[in-house]
């Protein structure tokens, strides 16, 4: 086995022991990067020397005899809408496409205060509206599993690297299923948590009352070490819970036999995938010889999630994403008239034309005479979809759905079409509405494309999730399963 496919917790070992250094795990990682971004296209900014700076520093501190932490020397990538001091951060969009923020966002610095290295940054669609990353303002990443697919948005770029491992893990976004879906999709783990449980500072917003950011891993065990650096209160984000934070690792090897598990008609109807449908099935079968009780559910505004969620989320994009002007920082059109040119030039020349329809979009909702019938109409859909699952998780422990109706899509395939493009999300967007966690694993494939299963949590109960998920990882391990390009298909694995 090369060093850069190696797991964060064997490679922790590996470090600790040492028996190799953060430097040549970082080589080892930047090498692979090297030898196969050029068909996932999954980074928008390789931070190589700012890397190694690290990670010789890092050798130092241990040959000094400091302790080796659970990510010490582990390297790994930040998606391009969490701010990195000095270092580019463009939301994948042609308005930030010169923005250094001159701070860091909090996750960022909870990781390099444990020794995490930065290997770069990641694409997505831009300011995370999308889901398939085709909306990048750059370029679009590539499925490794078939390179003629998309990894899903909006955190594909995420995803694609964890999944073609150029990293051991990866930080996205989730705003109404962008961890999850690329997440099954590439066939790794992706953790949304509760709402306020992980710091929102320094993410770029798209629509605040949603956005959460989260680990994507090659494993269950991997995604409990970073839920533990990156959660917990934060003084400089309001919206941050002061809710004491376990030691999720605790939660991996656990037995699920007596834990209640719900499962919801509605999921297994709305446009699923025959062949989704029955891989998923036999998850929860699994499950179910595992010990887990089955609790038939019904949650019944979940089709209603979909046309509130895209009333919601627009207009708090539209809110967030009016200061984009071209006057303090970012792109400028320069060849202007007057100030009231410079603004619409800027903003229709900088922004893509997913995020020009989502800000139309919110605006209208938002707008004198409309907002009773849109936006708070759909606020308060989005409080019955709450109480379905409050309602629900009064008979069950976790509710285990699929992630997607369906498995990767060609690339171009739906970029035309808008709300088969949304629906996409329709088994994710539920969970972001009501600001509960969920995680999406591998569950099995179609054609070599990975399915995936999701298991939805009640509020801050994130442990029980990965319990639950570890113990069907446990036993059905998918390890000799990878995507076959690069270096796996020259023999390199």
């Amino acid at each position: 086995m090369n060093l850069y496919q190696l797991k964060i917790h064997e490679a922790h070992e590996l470090i600790r022991d040492r028996k190799v250094s953060s430097e040549e795990l970082l080589l080892s990682v930047l090498a692979r990067v090297e030898d196969v971004e050029g068909i996932v296209q999954g980074f928008v900014t390789v931070t190589g020397d700012y890397a190694l700076k690290k990670a010789r520093e890092t050798d130092q501190k241990i040959d000094r005899g400091q302790k080796v932490g659970p990510l010490t020397g582990i390297p790994f990538a930040l998606k391009d809408n969490m701010c990195s001091k000095d270092i580019l951060t463009t939301c994948s969009s042609k308005i930030l496409k010169n923005f250094v923020p001159p701070y860091n966002a909090e996750v960022f610095d909870r990781l390099e205060e444990q020794g995490a290295v930065l290997v770069g940054k990641t694409n997505m669609d831009e300011f995370a509206m999308g889901s398939s990353t085709e909306n990048s303002g750059y370029f679009s990443t590539r499925n490794p599993w078939d390179p003629a697919r998309v990894p899903g948005g909006s955190s594909g770029g995420s995803a694609a690297v964890v999944a073609a491992d150029e990293v051991p893990f990866a930080l996205g976004s989730d705003t109404g299923g962008s961890i999850r879906q690329p997440a099954s999709y590439c066939g790794v783990v992706g953790m949304k948590p509760t709402y306020g449980r992980v710091s929102r500072y320094g993410l770029i917003a798209f629509a605040s009352s949603l956005d959460q950011i989260g680990p994507l891993t090659r494993d269950v065990r991997d995604c409990a070490l970073v839920m533990n650096a990156i959660c917990g209160q934060d003084p400089k984000d309001s919206t941050s819970a002061p809710v004491e934070v376990p030691d999720y690792s605790s939660f991996i090897g656990k037995p699920v036999k007596g834990i209640r598990m719900g499962i919801a008609e509605e999921y297994f109807s709305l446009g699923i995938n025959d062949e989704v449908r029955k891989i998923v099935e036999k998850a929860i079968a699994r499950l179910d010889s595992l010990g887990m009780g089955k609790v038939e559910l019904s949650l019944p505004h979940t089709s209603y999630a979909l046309p509130a969620y895209y009333l919601v989320s627009p207009a708090e994009a539209s809110s967030n994403l009016a200061r984009y002007d071209g006057i303090r920082y970012g792109f400028r059109y320069e060849d202007s008239e007057s100030l009231l040119e410079t603004y619409k030039k800027t903003r229709s020349v900088g922004f893509g034309t997913e995020v020009k329809r989502r800000i139309m979009l919110g605006t209208y909702a938002l707008s004198s005479g409309y907002y009773d019938a849109y936006y708070l109409k759909a606020q308060k859909v989005r409080t019955l979809i709450k109480s379905d699952f409050d309602q629900a998780f009064e008979k069950c422990d976790v509710i285990v759905t699929p992630t997607a109706p369906t498995v990767s899509f060609r690339t171009g395939e739906k970029v035309r079409d808008p709300l088969q493009m949304y629906l996409n999300d329709v088994f994710t967007i539920p969970v972001s509405m009501s600001g509960l966690p969920a995680i999406s694993i591998p569950c099995g494939f179609i054609k070599g494309l990975p399915v995936g299963l999701q298991i939805i949590g009640k509020p801050f109960d994130e442990g029980t999730i990965l319990q639950v998920a570890a113990a069907f990882e446990e036993s059905m391990p998918f390890e000799d399963m990878k995507p076959g390009f690069g270096s796996y298909a020259k023999g390199g694995a």
